[in-house]
């Protein structure tokens, strides 16, 4: 395993400086955007639920420093993942929770951030486990790319007074075929933000 020295406190590590196999990663332009949407600082406890690879676990590691992110998947294999990246950027502040989501969530310290990527049919459970611990002011980030799941975070969001907000991001990155350079679509992602409101805490 090659140690990683990333020099820079912006967010957007290329996607190959991770380890990764078949277990889903949050790219590169859509990470930098989720991690906007979370508005961290040094000192925030967030979750990180259906993390993959552990990209986003590692960038928002950084930003909150020396709290922990909470990183949670009920695939061993990305678990393992989430281990190698965190020591690959000598992390010391990611902790890994092998099990599905809300089930794993149970006696984890309080959130001031959420980031769900992937649920497992559970969404709606999560986010309702995820409001009852949130601190006072915290933001929970959906990523979501069916317009099913969109639908079900806007309402669940709404009828319980978060201010919520949402992007709808479609991407390309130039690539070289052959001698000519061509757009590259990446899959289209809604990112949405829900923020506690005054007087909604409870």
């Amino acid at each position: 395993m090659n140690l990683i020295d990333w020099p820079y406190s912006t967010p957007g590590i290329p996607d190959n400086c991770f380890s990764r196999s078949r277990v889903p990663m949050t790219k590169e332009e859509i990470r930098v955007l989720t991690l906007a949407k979370a508005r961290l600082g040094p000192g925030m406890t967030v979750y990180d639920i259906g993390s993959g690879t552990g990209s986003l676990a590692v960038e928002a590691a950084r930003l909150v420093a020396p709290a922990e992110v909470l990183a949670v998947d009920g695939n061993p294999e990305a678990c393992t993942l989430v281990r190698e990246n965190a020591r690959r950027f000598g992390l010391k502040n990611v902790r890994v929770i092998t099990g599905m989501a809300p089930a794993a969530l149970k006696g984890l310290p309080p959130p001031d951030r959420v980031f769900i990527g992937g649920s497992g049919g559970h969404l709606e459970d999560i986010l309702a486990d995820c409001h009852q611990v949130l601190r006072p002011g915290g933001i929970i980030v959906v990523n979501a790319i069916t317009v099913e799941t969109l639908g079900t975070v806007l309402s669940w969001g709404r009828s319980r007074g978060y201010q919520v907000e949402a992007l709808a991001v479609n991407l390309a990155r130039l690539e070289m075929v052959g001698r000519y350079h061509i757009w590259r679509p990446l899959n289209p992602v809604y990112i949405v933000q829900l923020t506690i409101q005054l007087g909604h805490e409870e």
